[in-house]
Order: C-alpha cells, then structure tokens, then sequence
C-alpha cells in the first residue's frame, strides 16, 4: 500500500472508482426518490405498479451485465447502468415505506389546522420519511461500491476493481490486499459521510 501510495496509483484508481460510483447513485438518487414519494403517496399507483416493481427488483443486477454490455459497449455507461440499476431499489423501497408509515396523527393534526395537500407533503410526510429514506441511501451506497468493484473487473483500465484483478493476474498478491483493505476503508468513509449528513437532515428526532 505504502509503494501505491507514494507513486500516486492508488489515488488514480480510487479516484475512477469514486467517480463511477458517485454518477451512477447520483442518478439512482434522482430517479428513486422522487419516484417512491409518489408511490407512497398515491396508494392507487402502487397497487397498479407494485407487481412491475416487485418484478425488477429480483433481477440480479450482475446476470443483467451482458445485457447492458451488449446495450452500451463495454466503456463506462454500461458500468453507470449497472450502479443505477443495483442502488434504485433500496432506495425506491425504503422511500415508499417511508411515506407509509408517517404517524397517522401527525397527518390528521396538520389537515385540522388546514394544511394544504402541499404543505401537508412538505412539511409533515417528507421529513418524517427522511430516516426511511436515509437507510435505503446507506444501503445503496454500499452496493453502490460493491457492484462496481465487480464491473471493474470486466473491462476496465482503471478502478480499485480493475487493480485487484490486475494485480492477482500478476501474482502481485500485496498489491491485491492493498486494494482490497483501500476498498472497505473508501465503504467506511462513505458511511460515516452519510450518517453524519443522517444525523444533520433529521436533527429534528432528538
């Protein structure tokens, strides 16, 4: 780890990972979201479309590889697309039990001092889904690493993935280690990150 280190490789590899893995959850955040707040909101749009999802969610995100490599080509979108596919579900679950399981109360208390449908939405069942949806977001997060550092090994010139399998073709076996034990240390630091952001955003529960 050390050697890496000082000949700036390993922070090229950490950066390429970090970069794919921030895009394909970033896009995974943008659709999930706002995807599963409607869901959860609109009971009549979750029965019509909770088969569909239920569907999706148990195709493995790595028997679709081929399938978005033969879509994409072998560069980075087909590793975005697999990130995008494995993070979304987590978080669109996770989302919608969120606004399900708001406190009833608090839902009728904010109609009886005549909150708006709107308000209601935005100052009651958002941010008392927050720490559903911050689960589902730790959770993607770990996937997010994990599936990527499959995808690396397929493919890439570059990535924490690519350098563990690289390494264990040249039998450079400290240098496999080195990545892995960097691997779950960029898991941990990612973690932390979003429960402190956790903590921060729900402030409101202590």
């Amino acid at each position: 780890m050390g050697k890496l280190i000082l000949s700036g490789e390993l922070f090229k590899h950490i950066a390429a990972s970090l970069q794919r893995a921030l895009l394909g959850f970033s896009l995974g955040l943008a659709v999930s979201i706002p995807l599963g707040l409607l869901i959860g909101w609109f009971r009549g749009f979750e029965r019509f479309i909770d088969p569909l999802l239920q569907t999706f969610r148990q195709t493995s995100a790595m028997a679709l590889f081929p399938v978005f490599i033969l879509l994409f080509g072998i560069g980075e979108i087909s590793k975005l697309a697999i990130i995008f596919w494995s993070v979304q579900w987590p978080i669109l679950l996770s989302t919608i039990s969120g606004v399900k399981n708001v406190d009833p109360l608090l839902i009728k208390a904010a109609r009886s001092m005549g909150a708006s449908p709107l308000t209601l939405f935005h100052k009651v069942v958002l941010p008392a889904s927050l720490p559903s949806i911050f689960t589902g977001i730790r959770l993607s997060a770990t996937y997010s690493i994990l599936i990527l550092i499959a995808a690396e090994m397929m493919g890439a010139k570059s990535g924490l993935g690519y350098l563990i399998f690289d390494s264990e073709i040249r039998f450079e076996i400290g240098e496999m280690y080195a990545a892995i034990v960097t691997m779950s240390l960029v898991g941990l630091a990612i973690n932390y990150t979003l429960v402190a952001l956790e903590k921060r955003f729900t402030a409101w529960k202590a």
